[in-house]
C-alpha cells in the first residue's frame, strides 16, 4: 500500500487508531517480574558520569581490596619453606611486588589518555594487533572477571569468620548467599554509581591506614607486640634453607607468583575509563595514580605489620593475616574490640564490592567480543531491566562452580588468579609500544621503553605463575585458555562466513502480486534471508505486504532504514515500530490486535525469516526469538506466523534476480563511532521549543523553521479521542510507529501517533525521512484533521519535537 492523496477520504467519518491491548502475561514473566521488578524501557537507560572522587571509589574497590590478601599470600610459601626467616624476606618481595605496580600504573597512565572508551586491554590488543589477538585480551579478562567474583567473595567471608569463629564451617554457604545475592541484585539493574558505592572503599582505605600508622606508633614506642607462631591450624613453619639453592628459588617464585594477586584490579581504570567527566583522559589517569598510590601504601604497610608482629597464615585462610595485624595493633579492650570489628567490618564490605565489580565489568566485555562477532550475539543483548543478562547470568554460574570446586578457600583460589590479569597487562604493554612505534609522536622512545618494561616483566609473571602453580589448578586456566581462544575464534569464522552466504541482494525489482489478505515481513537485517521472505510474502498473493522492524536500538533502525531504501528490488514499505521495552513477541502480538480491529476481513500474516546452519552451532550462535514470537501469535484469531528458513551453509546458488547471473556482493556499510544525533533547538526557537517545521506537498528534501506567528498560542491541546474531524486542532503524542516508503514509490512518510485515548496518522507528502522523527519521540502537531483508511489522519501537520 502506497501513501497518496487518495487514500484522504473526507466522506466518512474517521475514528482514532486502537490503543495497545492489554495481553494476560505468562506465569514466568509475572514471576521474573516479581523478583527483578518492572521492566526498564529503553528510554531510562542512563549513562551516568563520575567525578575523580566518586570514581575511585566506585572503580577501585577490586583493587585496594587485594591488600586484604596479598601479603598473606606471600607468607603461605614463604613461612613453610624459611621459617621465621621468611617475615625477613616478606619485606623484599613485596618490593618487588610494588615495583612491578609501578611499571604497569606507568603504562595504564598512557592506555586511559589514548583509549577512552571502555574495554583496556582488549581494545589496546585489538587496535594494534587485530581482532584474533584481541581474543587473548578476551579470555584473559573474563577468567579474571571470574575468578576476581570467586576471590572477592571468599575472601569477604574470611573477613567475617576472622571475627566471628563460629561461622567458619559454613563459609562455603556464606560464599554461595552472596554471589547468589549479587547475581539477582545486577539482574535487578543495580549500578556501580553514587556514594553507596564507594563508602566501602573509603571506609577501608581509612581503617587500614589508621591502623597502619597507630602500629607505626607502637612499633617506634615498643607497644606492639609479638604474635605467637606456634597456635593449631597455622601453616607448617618451615626449617632455614640455603637462599641460592634451587628449591629455595623455586619457592620464593611462587611467592612473588602469590604477592602478584595484590595487582588484581588495577585494569578498572582503563576498562571503565567512559564513566569519567570530561577531560576523560586526564581525570582517568589521575585517579590510575591515586589509586596505585593507595594501593602500594596499604600493601607495604600490612607487610610491614605482618613482619613485625609475625601474623601468621593459616591453612584455612581464616583467621586472616590481616585481621591478625588489627588485633595485634588495636588490643582486646572495649574500644580495641570495637576498633577491631570495624577493620573487619571495612574489609568485608570492600571485598564483597570488589566482588560485585565483575558484575558490571563481564557482561560489558561479552557484549563488546559478541559485537565483533567472536562471541554469540545474544551476549549483547539487554535484558529485563537494561542490564546484560545472559552476561550476568554465565558469569554467575562460572564463578559458583569455582567457589564450590575450591571450597570457598581463597588459598586455593589464587592458583587461578594471576594468569588472566597478567596476560592482560603483557597485551597492554606491548599494544601501546607497538602504537608508539607506529605513531613516534615527540617522546616516543620513552613511552616504548616503559611499555616494553611492563610487557616483560607482565609476561614473566604469567610462566612464573603457570609453572610454579601448574600443579595447584592453574593447569586448568593454562588448558582453558587456548581452547577459549581457539572457540571464539572458530565463532567469529562461523559468523563470517554466515555473512559471507548472506551479502547478496536482488538485481531486478520484486514485482507485487495482490490477494486478500495482509503479510507482514519481519526484518532485522537486509540480506539474502529477508529477500527469500519477501518472495515468499509475494507468492501468497497478499492485498498488501509490508516489512516491519521492532526498533529496540534507535542507531540500529536508522541504519535498517537507509539499507532498505537503499535496494531498488525492496518495493515495499518499512514500518519501524516502537518496542521500548524490547519484549518482541509482546510488541508482535500489539501490532497483530490493532491490525486485526483497523482491517476485520483480513488474515494477517507474519513471517520470519529465520537463519539456519548446522544444529549445535545454530542454537549458539542465534537465540530463539522467531519461536517465541510464533507462540504469541498463535494465540491470536485471523493471526498467523510462519518461519521461513535459510540454510547460511547452502546459499542460493542463482541470483534472485535475473537468472544465470549473480549479483554483486554487497558489503556491509561501515558506521562511523561517532555519538548519537540529537535533536537541539535553533538558536533562533527559544525554549520549550526543540523544533519547529511545517511539511507541504511537493516540498523540498529539507524542513524549514516556521515563524511562532503561524502558531495559534491560544488553541488549546486535545486528546486524540476528541479531535473535531475536517478541523483544525492540536494534540501532543508519542510516536509509535514510522513507515519508510519503498525507493521506486512517491516519496511519503506515514507516522503514528498515540496518546492514551488513541492514536492518529500523520502524513508527510514529498518526503522520505524527517531528522528527529522516529520512534518513542514526542510530537505536538496542529494541523485540519482527516480520514485515511477510515482512521484519524492530518496531512503535511506543521509540529514540534516534544523534550521532556
Amino acid at each position: 500500500m502506497s501513501i497518496d492523496s487518495t487514500n484522504i477520504d473526507r466522506s466518512a467519518t474517521p475514528v482514532p487508531l486502537a490503543v495497545s491491548a492489554d495481553f494476560p502475561e505468562s506465569f514466568a514473566y509475572r514471576a521474573k517480574s516479581r523478583l527483578l521488578g518492572r521492566p526498564l524501557t529503553s528510554d531510562q537507560m542512563e549513562h551516568t558520569k563520575l567525578s575523580k572522587t566518586l570514581a575511585l571509589g566506585v572503580l577501585s574497590s577490586d583493587c585496594i581490596s587485594s591488600s586484604a590478601y596479598g601479603t598473606e599470600e606471600m607468607l603461605v610459601y614463604l613461612i613453610p619453606a624459611f621459617g621465621l626467616a621468611g617475615f625477613n624476606l616478606l619485606l623484599p618481595m613485596t618490593a618487588v611486588v610494588l615495583t612491578v605496580l609501578l611499571v604497569v600504573t606507568l603504562c595504564y597512565r598512557q592506555v586511559v589518555m589514548l583509549y577512552t572508551k571502555a574495554g583496556g586491554s582488549y581494545v589496546v590488543a585489538r587496535e594494534n594487533f587485530g581482532p584474533r589477538i584481541a581474543q587473548i585480551g578476551a579470555v584473559a579478562l573474563m577468567i579474571d572477571y571470574i575468578v576476581t567474583v570467586a576471590v572477592q567473595s571468599a575472601a569477604g567471608t574470611a573477613a567475617i569468620t576472622s571475627a566471628i569463629p563460629a561461622t567458619s564451617r559454613f563459609a562455603l554457604e556464606i560464599t554461595v548467599g552472596v554471589v547468589l545475592l549479587l547475581f539477582v541484585g545486577n539482574l535487578r539493574g543495580i549500578r556501580e554509581a553514587g556514594r553507596t558505592f564507594a563508602f566501602p572503599t573509603y571506609f577501608f582505605v581509612v581503617s587500614i591506614l589508621l591502623v597502619i600508622i597507630i602500629g607505626i606508633y607502637k612499633e617506634l614506642t615498643g607497644g606492639l607486640p609479638h604474635l605467637a607462631t606456634n597456635v593449631a591450624g597455622m601453616v607448617h613453619v618451615g626449617h632455614n634453607q640455603a637462599i641460592l639453592s634451587f628449591g629455595a628459588i623455586y619457592l620464593l617464585l611462587k611467592a612473588f607468583a602469590n604477592g602478584g594477586s595484590s595487582l588484581t584490579g588495577l585494569e578498572a581504570i582503563s576498562n571503565g575509563v567512559g564513566v569519567f567527566n570530561p577531560p576523560v583522559g586526564r581525570n582517568a589517569r589521575r585517579t590510575l595514580v591515586t589509586m596505585s598510590i593507595l594501593l602500594g601504601t596499604l600493601v607495604a604497610g600490612v607487610s610491614w605489620l605482618a613482619h613485625v608482629t609475625h601474623a601468621m597464615p593459616y591453612s584455612s585462610g581464616s583467621p586472616t593475616v590481616i585481621s591478625q595485624v588489627a588485633r595485634a595493633v588495636v588490643g582486646t579492650g572495649a574500644l580495641g574490640n570495637l576498633a577491631f570489628f570495624a577493620v573487619q567490618l571495612a574489609t568485608m564490605l570492600i571485598l564483597y564490592t570488589g566482588a560485585n565489580t565483575p558484575f558490571n565489568g563481564f557482561p560489558f566485555l561479552a557484549s563488546f567480543v559478541a559485537e565483533d562477532s567472536f562471541l554469540p550475539r545474544w551476549l549483547s543483548k539487554r535484558g529485563h531491566r537494561l542490564a546484560f543478562s545472559n552476561g550476568i547470568v554465565v558469569l554467575t554460574v562460572t564463578s559458583l562452580a569455582l567457589v564450590i570446586i575450591t571450597k570457598a578457600n581463597v588459598n586455593n583460589l589464587i592458583a587461578f588468579y594471576a594468569i588472566g590479569v597478567f596476560t592482560g597487562f603483557t597485551l597492554a604493554g606491548f599494544g601501546m609500544a607497538k602504537h608508539f612505534l607506529r605513531e613516534r609522536a615527540p617522546g616516543w622512545r620513552g613511552n616504548v621503553w616503559i611499555d616494553v618494561t611492563a610487557g616483560v616483566m607482565s609476561l614473566l609473571v604469567v610462566l612464573i605463575f603457570a609453572i610454579t602453580k601448574f600443579t595447584e589448578g592453574a593447569w586448568l586456566v593454562v588448558v582453558v585458555f587456548p581452547i577459549g581462544v581457539w572457540l571464539l575464534i572458530r565463532l567469529n569464522r562461523t559468523y563470517r562466513r554466515e555473512a559471507e552466504a548472506l551479502a547478496t541482494t536482488p538485481a531486478t525489482p520484486i514485482e507485487p502480486n495482490f490477494g486478500r489478505h495482509v503479510v507482514l515481513v519481519l526484518v532485522d537485517h537486509v540480506d539474502l534471508a529477508t529477500i527469500r521472505a519477501v518472495i515468499y510474502a509475494r507468492s501468497l498473493k497478499p492485498y498488501e505486504v509490508r516489512a516491519v522492524h521492532f526498533v529496540v536500538d534507535e542507531e540500529r533502525g536508522r541504519r535498517l532504514a537507509e539499507e532498505w531504501q537503499a535496494q531498488p528490488g525492496l518495493n515495499i514499505r518499512l514500518d519501524l515500530v516502537e518496542c521500548p521495552d524490547r519484549r518482541l513477541p509482546h510488541a508482535t502480538l500489539d501490532l497483530a490486535h490493532r491490525l486485526i480491529i483497523d482491517q476485520t476481513d483480513a488474515m494477517i500474516t507474519f513471517l520470519l525469516p529465520r537463519r539456519t546452519t548446522s544444529a549445535l552451532a545454530g542454537r549458539i550462535l542465534h537465540d530463539r526469538t522467531a519461536d517465541s514470537i510464533a507462540e504469541a501469535i498463535s494465540s491470536i484469531p485471523r493471526a498467523v506466523a510462519t518461519i521461513v528458513p535459510f540454510d547460511t551453509t547452502k546459499p542460493l546458488a542463482p541470483s534472485l534476480g535475473a537468472p544465470g547471473r549473480a549479483a554483486p556482493a554487497r558489503p556491509r556499510p561501515e558506521v562511523p563511532e561517532q555519538a548519537p544525533v540529537r535533536n537541539v533547538a535553533p538558536t533562533t526557537t527559544p525554549p520549550p521549543m526543540a523544533l519547529l517545521m511545517a511539511e507541504r506537498p511537493n516540498a523540498p528534501q529539507g524542513p524549514g523553521p516556521i515563524p511562532r506567528a503561524s502558531l495559534d498560542p491560544a488553541m488549546p491541546e486535545v486528546a486524540i479521542r476528541e479531535l473535531k474531524y475536517r478541523a483544525r486542532n492540536r494534540t501532543v503524542g508519542r510516536i509509535a510507529q514510522v513507515s519508510v516508503a519503498p525507493i521506486g514509490s512517491n516519496p511519503a512518510l506515514a507516522v503514528e501517533l498515540f496518546d492514551d485515548t488513541g492514536g492518529i496518522t500523520l502524513l508527510f507528502y514529498g518526503r522520505r525521512s524527517i531528522p528527529g522523527i522516529r520512534p518513542g519521540v514526542r510530537l505536538r502537531v496542529t494541523g485540519v484533521v482527516s480520514s485515511h483508511h477510515g482512521h484519524l489522519a492530518i496531512a503535511n501537520p506543521l509540529y514540534e519535537i516534544v523534550v521532556d
